[in-house]
Order: C-alpha cells, then structure tokens, then sequence
C-alpha cells in the first residue's frame, strides 16, 4: 500500500503562483510513476501531469503546458506541482496519484493504483 497526502491549495488571484505537495508513505515510493489529476465541479477527472519513477520523463497536458511543472525528490518521498500563472480555469480539486511504472498509460486515472483525497485549488478572477 502507498498512501498519498496533498497539501498547498488555496485561494489565489488569476496570474498567481501554488505549489501543490503529495507526500507518500508505505511503499517503496521511488518505485512509481506519479501523476497528478484534477477534477473540477460537475466534469470528469482529467490528467494534467505526471513523470516516470526517476523524474527524467515528464508528461503534461495541453491546457497546462508551460504553466506548471511537475517534479519529484525520491530521497524526501515527495512528488511536487509548481503551478504559475493560474486561471479561473483552473479551478478544482487536484488530486495525486502513484502507479506502477511502465504500466498502464501516464494520462489514463484507470491506470493509477493509489490516490490522495485531494486538495482544492480555486483561482478567483
């Protein structure tokens, strides 16, 4: 078992920055790829970022490309989401997610074994 734990959201004005934070006990955390997902009120949870269990590979999805940036330290258990100039848009519960490496597919949350409960990002206009 890997258990996952968010912190960092908030309330931030359009243009600010957050730094999402998912701290993972239980399992060798070096062993999974992480991800992070979010879902806003009445949508489907969508993918947004995730990187391979060394950090080198990194995945993002169009709607935050060059905004945020997802990143890992193994020796801390923690996987990281710098998010920069947010829009109203960007409003949701954003969610951390581990899988085992090299299975499944990055963007599918079907392919994700463990999950945080999630933390709420709301960006005012």
């Amino acid at each position: 078992q890997v258990q996952l734990v968010e912190s960092g959201g908030g309330l931030v004005q359009a243009g600010g920055s957050l730094r999402l934070s998912c701290a993972a006990s239980g399992r060798t955390f070096s062993n999974y790829a992480m991800g992070w997902f979010r879902q806003a009120p009445g949508k489907e949870r969508e993918f947004v970022t995730a990187t391979r269990w060394s950090g080198g590979s990194t995945y993002y999805s169009d709607s935050v490309k060059g905004r945020f940036t997802i990143s890992r330290d193994n020796a801390k258990n923690t996987v990281y989401l710098q998010m920069n100039s947010l829009k109203p848009e960007d409003t949701a519960v954003y969610y951390c997610a581990a899988r085992t490496d090299s299975v499944g597919y990055y963007y599918k949350s079907s392919s994700y074994d463990y999950w945080g409960q999630g933390t709420q990002v709301t960006v005012g206009s």
